[in-house]
């Protein structure tokens, strides 16, 4: 698994991997980048399901409430197939944009 740290956002990739191990790993590491925003980047998987990315609404959860932004980025699955309590974007900037506007959000009470 690795982490990119840009200030107060960490990106997380691995290459190779099942998206079950992938989830595995990222549960056992959550605790080293529970403090940051997430972005997740999920291109190194050829095919993802809706299904797939349900699989992270749990932890999604959990870090929204926290105050923290969690992003999924994948061009696989649309925003329209999942519910919109979870964040998925096309792009790393998308990912970075959005966790922009949530800090201010966040900054403003709104």
């Amino acid at each position: 698994m690795i982490f990119d740290k840009d200030g107060s956002t960490t990106i997380i990739f691995q290459e190779n991997i099942s998206l079950q191990e992938f989830l595995e790993n990222f549960r056992k590491s959550y605790a080293k980048v529970k403090h940051d925003n997430i972005i997740v980047n999920l291109f190194s998987f050829s095919e993802l399901t809706a299904g797939d990315i349900l699989e992270f609404l749990q932890i999604s959860n959990a870090h929204r409430d926290l105050k923290k932004s969690f992003v999924l980025v994948t061009n696989k699955v649309s925003f329209e197939e999942v519910p919109e309590e979870i964040c998925v974007v096309p792009t790393i900037q998308e990912a970075r944009d959005i966790i922009e506007m949530e800090e201010i959000e966040r900054d403003l009470d709104i």
